[in-house]
């Protein structure tokens, strides 16, 4: 990342945190599911954009700051810890949740040295996430 792209990110999270932004990404290659998960998301006056594979949410969090990833372990391209450790080396700040149906204790452990937040099984408890997202909508605020 060249020392521009950097002091432009950095400026552009100072905005961010002015501003509370507080913008969501679910990463997750189960399209219907993704997208559900951002419909129940928004019910709850939560924004989020939604995109389908790995590649897609690097280049995503490149250009654009999220308070929140939401990411599955397992994507067709490429996989969630690698993905995990992109967005952190980014945007160290953005809270990223991993989501999986196939997980084991050993990814959780790789994902959470990593920087993950939580570490969430499929099928989700949306009460147990909402509750995790309004206490780090909270942290925000207080920054």
């Amino acid at each position: 990342m060249s020392s521009i792209s950097y002091v432009l990110q950095q400026v552009n999270l100072k905005i961010c945190c002015i501003m509370k932004h507080f913008d969501i990404l679910i990463v997750d290659d189960e399209q219907r599911y993704a997208d559900m998960l951002a419909k129940r998301l928004g019910l709850r006056s939560l924004t989020c954009k939604v995109c389908y594979d790995g590649q897609t949410a690097i280049d995503i969090v490149g250009e654009e700051f999220f308070s929140v990833v939401i990411l599955d372990l397992r994507l067709p391209d490429l996989y969630g810890t690698e993905v995990l450790t992109r967005i952190k080396q980014c945007w160290p700040e953005t809270t990223v949740i991993i989501l999986t149906g196939h997980g084991t204790e050993k990814d959780r452990e790789q994902c959470m040295a990593r920087g993950a937040h939580s570490f969430m099984n499929k099928p989700l408890d949306i009460d147990r996430l909402v509750t995790i997202m309004t206490g780090i909508k909270e942290s925000y605020r207080h920054d």
